[in-house]
């Protein structure tokens, strides 16, 4: 007996020293990292896996970057600089790291319409197709659905599944990520009828287009948008046509909150209280500010601000028990972040981030700083987010509560279970069935997604616990 008690006790003593000694070895790695790596590689080595590598991703092709360098990419060689075992730990953490990047390589094409999440089966039941980018959709009293094509065109999908152009929506710019954008109803639809739609406003200048992040709102009669009236506009407009943000959500309290992206190139838009980019904006239904905005009154300031600090907000949602505005946005390589949204709150970018950029270089060094709000969550490698919502009613009893996304980057729904308000699992679901474009949760309790390559989108039909 006392020999199996030493021999439990020996190995017990070795396994914490062995653990003891790696968590070592990564804290030391990971400072010679910071000392030597980051002011070209950004801040961590889970963000600097996110990026397109030249010369092989094995920890023979790593080390073998590290010591002789790469001249011709203007990486110098570490090897009169690092030991032959610093070099062979830096690989060695940067191939573990790799393991975030390598979880999302499911290559195989679905070859069913049903799904097996736990012991729930899902069906994808195809509502509308034909479309380029089905990027908004919501759902009228009726059950018919309003679905926005970013190539410029709304649709009403009636209960048969019949497809009608919705005509006279305003003309948007549909080119690059720009086009006519999110779709949401008025709470009150029923007794007013207003239908508000986000989209990329332009006009042509001193011989260049540009373009911005609008929103109107009118009604549908018959086939025709009628009594349009825009009540916002964000400023200034800019020549890129990409990162406009444009989702929309209203809270039950009589206020509207609408995403506005930096527009790309214009990170200094982002900290900025003086202008209406890289912003969360909030308003009342028919465009008036109101007067408990963080910056009201307060000349240059964006009056419609009510967060800044954020990069290209492509998903929004209200807490169904909580009733807090939840936000999701793009980070560029790697640094993807769900955030709460609160009033008068910096979100940081592009000051602090947990991404590098698309060229591999890092765009800050820094992932914290005081003033700014850490992110609720963020993803290593970017999922490319986009639509959110959260799973409500009974039809999903296994997915109440969660945090449902979609995934553009690696075409599958991201399912977060929540817990207190903090991300506890992250599920993915739905493999592989293309670019993840839009997710909304319908007034009947399904869930409907919109995918793009070809553009389509489904309802997703429940059976089983």
């Amino acid at each position: 007996m006392k020999n199996i008690t030493l021999f439990l006790t020996l190995i017990s003593t070795s396994s914490f020293s062995f653990a003891k000694t790696n968590k070592l070895i990564d804290e030391n790695t990971n400072a010679i990292f910071t000392q030597y790596c980051s002011s070209c590689h950004g801040e961590k080595i889970e963000a600097f896996v996110d990026r397109k590598w030249k010369y092989g991703t094995t920890k023979v092709d790593i080390a073998k970057t590290i010591t002789n360098g790469a001249v011709d990419a203007g990486m110098p060689s570490w090897k009169n600089t690092l030991s032959p075992k610093q070099i062979d730990n830096l690989a060695t953490q940067i191939v573990k790291s790799l393991v975030n990047v390598d979880q999302y390589k499911f290559s195989a094409k679905p070859k069913t319409n049903i799904f097996k999440s736990g012991s729930m089966t899902l069906k994808l039941d195809t509502v509308a197709t034909g479309f380029d980018s089905p990027w908004g959709i919501t759902q009228l009293p009726d059950g018919q659905l309003l679905i926005t094509d970013r190539a410029g065109k709304l649709y009403k999908i009636d209960q048969n599944k019949q497809k009608v152009e919705i005509k006279n929506t305003p003309k948007a710019l549909s080119k690059g990520q720009g086009g006519l954008l999110d779709v949401e109803i008025h709470p009150q639809y029923t007794s007013n009828g207003w239908v508000y739609l986000s989209y990329s406003k332009f006009k042509e200048e001193a011989g260049a287009t540009w373009t911005t992040t609008a929103l109107v709102r009118g009604k549908i009669v018959g086939d025709e948008f009628t009594e349009l009236k825009e009540i916002f506009e964000a400023n200034p407009y800019t020549k890129t046509t990409h990162h406009y943000g444009s989702r929309i959500v209203f809270d039950g309290e009589g206020y509207l909150y609408l995403s506005v992206g930096e527009r790309g190139k214009h990170f200094e838009y982002a900290q900025g209280t003086d202008n209406d980019l890289g912003k969360v904006h909030r308003i009342f239904d028919d465009g008036r500010i109101p007067e408990d905005n963080p910056f009201y009154g307060k000349a240059p300031n964006s009056q419609t601000l009510y967060t800044y600090g954020n990069r290209n907000p492509q998903g929004l949602a209200q807490h169904p028990v909580t009733k807090e505005i939840w936000e999701h946005e793009h980070g560029p390589r790697g640094g993807d972040e769900i955030n709460i949204i609160k009033k008068g709150v910096n979100y940081g970018w592009p000051t602090i981030s947990y991404g590098i950029n698309y060229d591999g270089k890092p765009i800050t060094n820094l992932s914290k700083k005081e003033g700014m709000e850490q992110p609720l969550h963020y993803y290593l490698p970017s999922i490319a987010p986009s639509g959110m919502a959260f799973v409500m009613g009974d039809k999903y009893p296994s997915w109440k509560g969660n945090l449902i996304i979609g995934s553009l980057r690696f075409n599958y729904l991201e399912r977060v279970v929540l817990k207190e308000n903090k991300v506890i699992e992250n599920h993915k679901e739905l493999l592989n069935i293309g670019r993840m474009r839009s997710v909304k949760m319908g007034q009947d309790g399904f869930i409907y997604i919109g995918v793009e390559n070809p553009g389509m989108v489904f309802r997703l039909i429940p059976s089983g616990k």
